[in-house]
């Protein structure tokens, strides 16, 4: 019988599995991750407002992997030998297999003098529970929120929650009765943060900024952040919490792979999902470089449809057929506000901005309880 192996527990790794499922893949599949749980980023930026807990959000997956026939390996991969598509982890444990999916997600470069000093939110729940922490405990201050990117891989950047944040927490610290006691800057080194989401969604973005009173700071290269202020080229920006999204890069265990690597240290993929060279590796998500616009974003929706064209190339291969399914580029983003949404879409020659409005923000609430259950 064939055996898949897919590195990751998260949208990427689930989505193929459901893929190859749905395909009628009867193939042995193995799940390799630390977590046996799936952590739904995309709702942790309401846990400042209490909208969402922390557990709710932190799904058990036992029940899914039994569904779906799933042998999970409870380990961190540390290598993978891309001739011989095995796989080593730090349990000591070997895995060969006849496919192997890398879906394990990027990570945050940290290379920034005193990054350690600022909550970095995508990292993951416990990140968007301290910061709700940090900010119950202040009684005013300044708020700095940033972001930027892989200088050498300019898109590798998830900037759209950092967005959120700034209009949720204003929204939050208005309902308080807060808001006057805060001061909000936005900081980037892009003098137009979010250029991928196009530019009528930057001037709507900014625009926004300037309503709310979120002041700017943008077009400075960053030098480092301190315990209490973020330093640039341009200046300072004293500060008493922190938030702060740089680029991102491949897993730190590419790099004693023979995988080939974009400048950005991701896998390389062609159109296919299929890692360049290296027959039966497929990469989906954030840990791939792949062929697009330049605006292809690294989302879980990006992912979902990268993982897609895994599920469908892989069952085609088993039946001894070429891949000839391509993913499809296309950004999906609701930034939200606490109680609207602006929603913003890009395929091909199309990019769609509407302003916030409150349906949105029960679309996206309606959304996450569609997509999480087949989870629950």
């Amino acid at each position: 019988m064939p055996h898949i192996a897919i590195i990751g527990s998260g949208f990427a790794a689930l989505t193929t599995v459901r893929g190859l499922r749905r395909r009628g893949v009867g193939a042995e599949l193995t799940v390799i991750s630390p977590r046996d749980e799936l952590h739904y980023l995309p709702s942790s930026i309401w846990i400042p407002a209490g909208l969402r807990r922390g557990e709710t959000l932190r799904l058990p997956l036992a029940r899914f992997f039994a569904r779906h026939r799933v042998r999970f390996v409870k380990a961190s991969v540390t290598g993978l030998a891309a001739r011989t598509r095995t796989i080593t982890t730090d349990t000591g444990e070997t895995i060969a297999a006849d496919h192997v999916v890398i879906a394990s997600g990027g990570r945050f470069l940290k290379k920034l003098p005193g990054i350690e000093h600022a909550i970095i939110p995508c990292e993951g729940i416990a990140a968007a529970e301290a910061m709700a922490a940090r900010l119950a405990a202040l009684d005013g201050g300044t708020i700095a929120i940033g972001m930027a990117t892989n200088p050498q891989e300019p898109g590798a950047i998830r900037g759209g929650p950092m967005f959120e944040y700034a209009f949720i927490l204003d929204r939050l610290l208005r309902r308080e009765g807060r808001r006057n006691r805060f001061r909000m800057v936005f900081f980037s080194p892009s003098a137009r943060p979010g250029q991928r989401l196009g530019e009528k969604a930057v001037d709507a973005i900014l625009a926004e900024m300037k309503r709310r009173g979120i002041e700017t700071h943008l077009g400075h290269k960053m030098v480092r952040i301190g315990p209490d202020r973020v330093v640039t080229e341009g200046g300072e920006i004293a500060a008493d919490l922190i938030l702060f999204q740089p680029g991102m890069t491949g897993p730190e265990w590419l790099a004693a792979t023979d995988l080939p690597l974009s400048p950005g240290g991701m896998v390389r993929a062609d159109a296919f999902a299929r890692v360049e060279g290296c027959e039966g590796i497929w990469v989906a998500g954030d840990a791939g470089s792949y062929p697009g616009p330049e605006w292809l974003p690294k989302q879980a929706h990006q992912a979902d449809l990268q993982a897609r064209a895994v599920a469908a190339n892989i069952a085609a291969a088993l039946k001894g057929k070429a891949p000839s399914r391509t993913f499809t580029a296309e950004l999906i983003c609701i930034m939200d506000s606490l109680d609207r949404g602006m929603l913003v879409f890009r395929r091909g020659r199309i990019n769609l901005t509407l302003p916030a409005l409150k349906p949105l923000h029960w679309l996206k609430r309606a959304f996450e309880r569609h997509y999480l259950r087949a989870y629950r």
